[in-house]
């Protein structure tokens, strides 16, 4: 199936952490806290302006980005656990 979100939503895929910590001692599953940091899977065409224009959004395809710990809504696509955020949302791109 394919998604493809409308307006300035993006559909975002969590990144997971790793379960172990700098010194070594592993976190168990119900320790751990969602992830705020994701990869964007896909992108609406925008929002329109007070002219009718189309404007685009500043994320694309591919992005990590970082959100907010209680943003956007939760669900589920061909069996993965996918989310979707509005760009306002989304507070940064992250560069490595």
């Amino acid at each position: 199936m394919s998604f493809r979100p409308l307006g300035d939503r993006v559909l975002v895929k969590r990144v997971e952490e790793e379960a172990k910590t700098k010194g070594g001692i592993i976190i168990p599953d119900t320790a751990k806290e969602k992830p705020q940091e994701g990869e964007v899977v896909a992108v609406g065409p925008g929002t329109r302006n007070d002219k009718g224009d189309v404007v685009a959004l500043d994320v694309k395809a591919g992005d990590r980005v970082l959100f907010g710990k209680w943003g956007g809504t939760e669900v589920k696509i061909d069996g993965e656990d996918l989310l979707i955020l509005k760009e306002s949302d989304i507070l940064g791109i992250v560069t490595r």
